[in-house]
């Protein structure tokens, strides 16, 4: 018998052990065997006796609790049985909480903690009120936005229309009692992170997990960053493989944009935004991160996460508000969708990697899809471009390969000219088709197009 979510060994007693039965408490109960070597195998104990009297006098002054504690013999060996039952509240372990996951046994902390509790208590951190947050701070613009979505999904009636603004609050049950939730912030605040801090989504490009090239935030409510988030990393972060048919002029990019907007939906749903950490992007030449805190539901795995199962939303307000505007399913098929993109596609399936307090997704770029960026890159470039881009031409890609948002002020300065000669070196590179302008001259950025 292995040591598993349940089971636990022990040669000898230490005190120390109290924190590991606290942790069965608060998961799903469990049994520690004292007098059991690594391999399950009884070696003895010479203080049995003592044990049986001083252990249920310990556990109750420690964790408030009462163990079944059971004497047992193999082979002439005697082992004691330590069996705790799962708790519906919150147990400490003087004055610490630990929460029994696979075979370790976890202290929680922070965000972690702060969640534990209020899920002990039958409360979600996004249900909680917001004194200070008013139908004043609701965003029109994002309610129609909403109402129109939803309407045109079917998912909501289309008298909800011409409903008030704090009645389609109280049908979203976006309240508790008389004060607007943490969930009404995210979803309809024009500047969320105002009330919730972390709130927003980063992405950065690394050249090595050292080297952090370049990165954006993308701020708002979570009913508007969606398509602005993707939209960047196509731009921006991504570089499709340029092929023709003819004609006709074919861009593959390396990952399936469905399943990254799937994936990035996962994360924004599931999230624990008590945390106060942004969800991060990671983009790499051949493969791409999408990670943000949260954890598992109870009792789940990896290997039962990428099978059929029911949907669990960490955040089920966030999440029935993303299923009326049409974003998401309502029936635990993301992963399911994310991997069926990534099939079809030809790419490997996703990755998840999960970690105490934190949830992390892994695509990886096919290698006929991957093209190399910095020096590595500017080398290629150069060679497939001469025919029709001039050396100072060039000189000018090589700088956007480096980060697409530079200014024409700071490529000017890189380069010692000019900045009325880089906007002349701009003007002929976009005349050619191999460069277009993505946004406004301040906030966009440049994508190339032909390379």
């Amino acid at each position: 018998m292995a040591e598993k979510q349940n089971i636990e060994w022990k040669a000898i007693w230490k005190d120390d052990y109290l924190a590991w039965l606290c942790g069965f408490a608060n998961a799903q109960g469990g049994k520690l065997y004292i007098g059991v070597d690594d391999s399950g195998k009884p070696i003895g104990l010479s203080n049995c006796k003592k044990l049986l009297e001083d252990l249920p006098n310990k556990i109750r002054d420690s964790l408030g609790i009462i163990a079944n504690i059971n004497l047992h013999t193999d082979e002439g060996q005697d082992y004691i049985e330590i069996e705790i039952p799962p708790y519906p509240i919150a147990i400490s372990c003087k004055g610490s909480y630990y929460y029994r996951s696979g075979s370790t046994n976890q202290k929680l902390i922070g965000a972690e903690l702060e969640n534990f509790l209020l899920k002990r208590r039958g409360l979600d951190w996004e249900n909680l009120p917001l004194p200070q947050l008013t139908l004043d701070d609701m965003d029109d613009g994002i309610i129609r936005n909403f109402k129109e979505q939803a309407t045109k999904k079917g998912r909501i009636d289309s008298a909800i229309l011409s409903e008030s603004k704090e009645h389609l609050i109280d049908k979203l049950h976006l309240k508790n009692e008389s004060y607007l939730t943490n969930a009404a912030a995210l979803l309809f605040c024009k500047d969320p992170e105002r009330w919730i801090a972390g709130s927003y989504v980063k992405v950065g490009f690394f050249e090595t997990n050292a080297d952090l090239i370049y990165q954006d935030e993308i701020h708002g409510s979570l009913l508007e960053i969606v398509d602005r988030i993707i939209e960047l990393v196509y731009y921006k972060y991504l570089k499709a493989k340029i092929t023709y048919s003819g004609m006709q002029r074919i861009e593959r990019y390396p990952y399936p944009e469905a399943a990254l907007r799937e994936a990035l939906l996962n994360a924004i749903t599931h999230k624990m935004y008590g945390s106060r950490i942004p969800i991060q992007i990671s983009v790499y030449d051949d493969r791409l991160y999408i990670a943000n805190c949260g954890q598992l539901p109870e009792n789940w795995t990896v290997e039962k996460l990428m099978t059929k199962h029911v949907s669990k939303p960490f955040n089920p307000d966030i999440a029935h508000v993303l299923y009326l505007a049409g974003f998401i399913e309502s029936w635990g098929r993301g992963i399911e969708k994310i991997c069926d993109a990534c099939r079809e596609d030809g790419i490997p399936q996703p990755e998840y990697i999960v970690n105490p307090g934190d949830i992390m997704v892994k695509f990886t770029a096919p290698a006929d899809r991957v093209i190399f960026s910095g020096r590595r890159v500017t080398e290629k470039v150069t060679v497939r471009v001469t025919e029709k881009v001039t050396v100072k031409e060039n000189e000018i890609l090589e700088l956007l390969f480096e980060d697409p948002a530079y200014t024409l002020v700071a490529m000017a300065e890189k380069l010692g000219v000019s900045r009325k000669t880089i906007a002349y070196r701009i003007k002929l590179l976009k005349e050619k088709g191999i460069i277009q302008r993505v946004g406004s001259d301040k906030k966009g950025y440049w994508k190339i197009t032909d390379v």
